[in-house]
């Protein structure tokens, strides 16, 4: 499966060197980071949890499969992020994607939070050195203002501290995909029914005081949360994309045996690869606009008052895997130069 085009190979050659040069200050990193060329798809940043439940490499695999996209750099959030990180390099090598820099973000802990299932996968990736993760953000920002998209799928303690460290810069992203949240339906609420409650949903209640400032920074806002996430990884998606047999689907094979083993469950919940879906193809998940504030405990709240986030409430499973699963198979692809 060809997972980038021929020219981003070549930059993957590139890049490496280039980042390198970044570790000064913003202004020198400006001169010598290479901007995402036309035609190479919209570029994002992908923020994640990774390595806690299966959905962020799950999403992470739609990412590196979308033509539509240019990945500029993943940063890791939450937990053990140097841990996380080399999860991330370890996909990469697997998959042959060079280049890509990946960055670490502070760690930060709560009694609540997921154990880290797949990290036997992860501890066996290479041992590199990773970067700042909120630096990195702060200077993708400020170089291609009102260009990038940021993919948040877990706790924004990244984002929040962007934000604290520089509000003016973190502004000039394009828009914000976010899973997160629980506006009208909860965990296990699959619209059968009347809704009975709102959850505080993890990734959320994780930093209720980073998702807070990241709803008020002004930055455009997409958000999928629970209520149009609860999408099934069934037994004849698995067999499919598990069964098929390449550097890509092999290493998620083995992340959700993995996942699987340490959790004790055999069917994922695909919450973050929708917000992925979402930013490649919005009619996957209709918005609506809403106005939503984060509580300290983690609710997001619909209130009042203009909207600040356009929030997809609902989804079609069959769409979406009728997107996702050939994209994962290399089915994108074929014909291509």
């Amino acid at each position: 499966m060809r997972l980038i085009s021929c020219a981003s190979q070549a930059l993957g050659i590139i890049l490496p060197l280039l980042f390198l040069l970044t570790t000064g200050a913003a202004a020198q990193a400006s001169k010598e980071t290479i901007h995402a060329p036309a035609g190479h798809g919209e570029p994002v940043i992908f923020d994640t949890d990774i390595g806690d439940d299966i959905d962020d490499v799950l999403a992470l695999g739609l990412v590196i499969s979308s033509r539509e996209l240019h990945l500029v750099g993943v940063t890791t959030a939450w937990g053990d992020t140097a841990l996380r990180a080399r999860m991330v390099d370890r996909l990469f090598l697997e998959c042959g994607l060079n280049g890509v820099p990946v960055l670490k973000g502070p760690e930060k802990h709560h009694s609540g939070e997921a154990a880290f299932s797949q990290s036997g996968w992860a501890k066996r990736g290479p041992a590199h050195t990773h970067d700042d993760a909120v630096q990195f953000l702060l200077t993708q920002a400020q170089l291609h203002p009102n260009e990038i998209t940021l993919i948040s799928v877990g706790p924004m303690s990244n984002l929040g501290a962007a934000i604290d460290r520089d509000p003016v810069t973190f502004k000039q992203f394009k828009r914000i995909v976010l899973m997160g949240g629980s506006v009208r339906r909860g965990y296990g609420d699959f619209g059968y029914t009347n809704s009975h409650h709102i959850d505080a949903e993890y990734n959320i209640a994780m930093d209720p005081e980073s998702a807070a400032k990241v709803f008020r920074s002004g930055v455009p806002l997409y958000v999928m949360p629970v209520d149009s996430t609860q999408i099934k990884l069934g037994e004849l998606q698995r067999e499919l994309l598990f069964t098929h047999s390449t550097p890509l689907t092999d290493a998620l094979t083995l992340n959700y045996q993995q996942w699987s083993h340490t959790t004790k469950q055999q069917t994922p919940t695909m919450y973050d690869a929708m917000a992925v879906a979402f930013a490649i193809d919005p009619k996957l998940c209709p918005v609506t606009p809403l106005h939503l504030i984060v509580d300290a405990k983690g609710f997001t709240r619909e209130t009042a008052g203009p909207p600040n986030a356009q929030v997809c409430l609902d989804s079609d499973s069959d769409q979406f895997f009728r997107f996702y699963i050939p994209r994962l198979l290399g089915s994108q692809n074929e014909g291509q130069p």
